[in-house]
Protein backbone atom coordinates (compact mmCIF):
# COMPACT_ATOMS: atom_id res chain seq x y z
CA UNK A 1 0.00 0.00 0.00
CA UNK A 2 2.85 2.36 0.77
CA UNK A 3 4.37 1.78 -2.69
CA UNK A 4 1.00 2.25 -4.42
CA UNK A 5 0.29 5.48 -2.55
CA UNK A 6 3.78 6.77 -3.38
CA UNK A 7 3.41 5.96 -7.09
CA UNK A 8 0.02 7.67 -7.18
CA UNK A 9 1.22 10.66 -5.17
CA UNK A 10 -1.46 10.04 -2.54
CA UNK A 11 -1.19 9.82 1.21
CA UNK A 12 -1.17 6.26 2.52
CA UNK A 13 -4.38 6.98 4.41
CA UNK A 14 -6.04 8.38 1.27
CA UNK A 15 -5.03 5.34 -0.77
CA UNK A 16 -6.21 2.95 1.97
CA UNK A 17 -9.63 4.60 1.96
CA UNK A 18 -9.96 3.75 -1.74
CA UNK A 19 -8.71 0.21 -1.26
CA UNK A 20 -11.00 -0.50 1.71
CA UNK A 21 -14.02 0.99 -0.06
CA UNK A 22 -14.39 3.84 2.42
CA UNK A 23 -14.13 6.33 -0.40
CA UNK A 24 -14.89 6.13 -4.13
CA UNK A 25 -12.24 7.57 -6.46
CA UNK A 26 -13.28 9.92 -9.25
CA UNK A 27 -13.06 8.63 -12.82
CA UNK A 28 -9.94 10.79 -13.25
CA UNK A 29 -8.32 9.11 -10.25
CA UNK A 30 -9.25 5.66 -11.57
CA UNK A 31 -7.66 6.62 -14.89
CA UNK A 32 -4.44 7.66 -13.11
CA UNK A 33 -4.44 4.42 -11.10
CA UNK A 34 -4.93 2.36 -14.30
CA UNK A 35 -2.09 4.18 -16.07
CA UNK A 36 0.19 3.90 -13.05
CA UNK A 37 -0.33 0.15 -12.76
CA UNK A 38 -0.35 -0.50 -16.53
CA UNK A 39 -3.91 -1.80 -16.69
CA UNK A 40 -7.30 -0.50 -17.82
CA UNK A 41 -10.19 1.26 -16.13
CA UNK A 42 -12.42 -1.64 -17.19
CA UNK A 43 -10.19 -4.11 -15.32
CA UNK A 44 -10.13 -1.98 -12.18
CA UNK A 45 -13.91 -1.60 -12.22
CA UNK A 46 -14.54 -5.31 -12.83
CA UNK A 47 -15.91 -4.87 -16.35
CA UNK A 48 -13.31 -7.21 -17.85
CA UNK A 49 -10.88 -9.86 -16.66
CA UNK A 50 -8.00 -8.94 -18.98
CA UNK A 51 -5.42 -6.80 -17.15
CA UNK A 52 -3.91 -5.46 -20.40
CA UNK A 53 -3.96 -1.68 -20.73
CA UNK A 54 -6.14 0.00 -23.36
CA UNK A 55 -3.34 2.38 -24.27
CA UNK A 56 0.24 3.15 -23.39
CA UNK A 57 1.57 6.60 -22.58
CA UNK A 58 4.99 7.38 -24.03
CA UNK A 59 6.85 10.00 -22.02
CA UNK A 60 9.12 12.37 -23.92
CA UNK A 61 11.35 12.59 -20.83
CA UNK A 62 11.60 8.83 -20.21
CA UNK A 63 11.68 7.57 -23.83
CA UNK A 64 12.70 10.48 -26.07
CA UNK A 65 13.67 8.35 -29.08
CA UNK A 66 10.41 6.41 -29.10
CA UNK A 67 8.43 9.58 -28.48
CA UNK A 68 10.11 11.36 -31.40
CA UNK A 69 9.64 8.35 -33.67
CA UNK A 70 5.93 8.14 -32.90
CA UNK A 71 5.49 11.88 -33.22
CA UNK A 72 7.18 11.82 -36.63
CA UNK A 73 5.04 8.94 -37.91
CA UNK A 74 1.84 10.44 -36.52
CA UNK A 75 2.26 13.25 -39.07
CA UNK A 76 2.85 10.96 -42.07
CA UNK A 77 0.01 8.49 -42.49
CA UNK A 78 1.63 6.60 -45.41
CA UNK A 79 4.88 6.09 -43.52
CA UNK A 80 2.96 5.04 -40.41
CA UNK A 81 1.04 2.42 -42.42
CA UNK A 82 4.34 1.05 -43.78
CA UNK A 83 5.73 0.75 -40.26
CA UNK A 84 2.54 -1.00 -39.06
CA UNK A 85 2.69 -3.38 -42.03
CA UNK A 86 6.34 -4.17 -41.27
CA UNK A 87 5.51 -4.74 -37.61
CA UNK A 88 2.72 -7.17 -38.52
CA UNK A 89 5.14 -9.13 -40.73
CA UNK A 90 7.61 -9.34 -37.84
CA UNK A 91 4.89 -10.60 -35.49
CA UNK A 92 3.66 -13.18 -38.03
CA UNK A 93 7.18 -14.59 -38.40
CA UNK A 94 7.57 -15.17 -34.66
Amino acid sequence: MAEASRRLNLSKIGYCRYEYGERTPSIQTVEVIARCFNTSIEYLTGQKDDMSPDYIVISKDQSPELYNLLEFYSRDKDAAEKIISYYKKLIDNN
